[in-house]
């Protein structure tokens, strides 16, 4: 996976961060999410990689990026600690300035960098969510059926992580099976690389801290900015066999909090980068290129 990319480790003031790095052109942050690395993006980057520069790094808790100890108010894996990490990364590779694209966790991360660095994002795409705080505000049986997980990995240390940990293949591969998708889209190589390190008890926790974060102090920092919209153009993509569409318009969503937002829904489910790569990608280069 990821032919012709660079792979580094770059030390940033929270943690080092593990990434691969490889294209010409103007750079373009892929960031992921939950449960996954930066290697759900292996077929996706191939396919930007003659139009952008991609950096496509795995957040700080995930992957092979650094493990920071956590504290009380979750800050060490809240939004804001995660983003600064790829903001200072970026910096570092000679990029002051860059597109960024989310998927899960990673739409989180990026949304709150674009709140907090908008001097230093270009344009967003947020792949398969809405805001955080938008879903704690809705969230009702059906919301909390689907996404059980955002109310089971909050729970208090180490009632989570004791229950995945007991067999974390089994919880890995049924949470990729869920949220309209399934586990045969994947290749067997981004599969080992995925159970490889969710094998790991220090992954399961950070895995929940992130969690813990997005229902205490991420909805903070969230409240503390209700009445900020972004100002540059947003690109929301989902699948439309997904929960999204099921709850949300998504759209509408995201014009409530950026004044210039497009986008589109794919025949997929949640894992957009592994289940509808061709079509990501063509959002993606026409969106960032534009």
């Amino acid at each position: 996976m990821f032919e012709g990319f660079d792979r580094r480790r770059m030390a940033t003031a929270g943690c080092e961060i593990n990434l691969v790095i490889g294209g010409n052109g103007p750079p373009l942050l892929l960031l992921h999410g939950f449960p996954q690395s930066h290697v759900c993006w292996h077929r996706v980057a191939p396919l930007l990689a003659p139009h952008f520069t991609i950096v496509a790094p795995d957040l700080r808790g995930y992957g092979d990026s650094g493990r920071p100890e956590s504290d009380r108010a979750h800050f060490a894996y809240s939004k804001r600690a995660i983003a600064q990490d790829q903001v200072e990364v970026m910096a570092a590779l000679g990029f002051e300035r860059f597109g960024v694209a989310g998927h899960d966790r990673g739409g989180r991360v990026a949304h709150r960098m674009a709140l907090d660095h908008p001097d230093r994002v270009s344009k967003l795409a947020v792949l398969d969510i809405v805001p955080t705080r938008t879903i704690y505000h809705a969230t009702n049986r059906g919301i909390a059926t689907d996404y059980y997980h955002w109310f089971f990995l909050i729970q208090p240390f180490d009632f989570p992580e004791r229950l995945i940990g007991a067999d974390p293949d089994y919880y890995f591969t049924r949470t990729l099976q869920g949220w309209g998708s399934r586990r045969d889209v994947y290749a067997p190589e981004a599969m080992a690389e995925y159970l490889r390190c969710f094998r790991d008890p220090a992954t399961i926790h950070a895995a929940c801290e992130d969690y813990r974060a997005a229902a205490s102090i991420d909805l903070a920092h969230d409240e503390a900015d209700i009445d900020r919209r972004i100002a540059f153009p947003l690109l929301a993509l989902w699948g439309r066999r997904g929960i999204m569409e099921k709850y949300f318009d998504v759209l509408a969503t995201w014009r409530a909090r950026a004044a210039d937002v497009r986008g589109q829904a794919f025949d997929c489910g949640h894992f957009l980068p592994e289940e509808a790569p061709a079509e990501t990608a063509s959002a993606l280069r026409s969106f960032f290129a534009d």
